[in-house]
């Protein structure tokens, strides 16, 4: 997975974003203020950069101006909502840029599409001997290729990217499905049984009583 800075000067929403990056996978370093986050990323390197705006000393723009020569992908997260912000962010050359405030499951889901584009922060998965390489769409058992459906490779990356999280049918039919999908949620219970019987994940595929299912791994 890869290593994340979170640049957050408010305590709570950090230690809440980086207790999420931990529980799928990530590995991550603080920095309360625009300063501190410049001098740490010329000694330490990052595949992201979670990077509020309205910081102490330096604000965020200040801080991409001075990493510019590094490139390394940034999201932006700030209350700045006004248009001239978004689009002045962008011009420095944030990947992304979100308001607060925001759902944690959208914040994975950006992050996961920034880092699609770094291979090799993000190569593959493995777990129980089952090896899900997300760039080639494959999956290996035990070293033997197994066939999924495209739904079901979609629904196991949506479980992966989100390990560890309690995920609603609704919300897997939401991220796996997408929005305009009008299907009954009973389609989740059947590809879940799919995924955990070709797996042999019958026991990292947890069902979350009343609410849908979580995939269970150690970090």
């Amino acid at each position: 997975m890869a290593h994340i800075l979170v640049v957050e000067d408010e305590q709570p929403i950090s230690d809440l974003i980086t207790m999420n990056l931990k529980l799928v996978g990530h590995t991550y370093a603080k920095a309360y203020n625009g300063l501190e986050a410049a001098d740490m990323l010329e000694q330490e390197r990052a595949d992201l950069i979670l990077l509020d705006v309205m910081l102490p000393g330096l604000d965020g723009f200040a801080v991409m101006q001075r990493i510019a020569h590094l490139q390394i992908p940034v999201i932006l997260i700030t209350a700045k909502h006004a248009l001239a912000d978004r689009i002045k962010g962008f011009e420095l050359g944030a990947e992304d840029y979100i308001i607060k405030p925001f759902e944690m499951l959208e914040l994975l889901a950006r992050i996961n599409v920034v880092l699609r584009g770094n291979e090799q922060a993000v190569p593959a998965f493995v777990c129980d001997g089952v090896e899900v390489r997300f760039a080639e769409r494959q999956v290996r058992v035990d070293q033997q290729a197994v066939d999924l459906t495209a739904r079901e490779f979609e629904l196991l990356e949506v479980l992966i990217r989100n390990r560890n999280i309690a995920l609603s049918r609704e919300k897997l039919l939401e991220l796996a499905w997408g929005y305009d999908f009008a299907g009954d949620t009973r389609t989740v219970d059947v590809h879940i049984r799919q995924l955990r019987k070709k797996l042999g994940w019958e026991e990292r595929i947890k069902t979350v009583f009343k609410l849908g299912y979580r995939l269970e791994v150690q970090v």
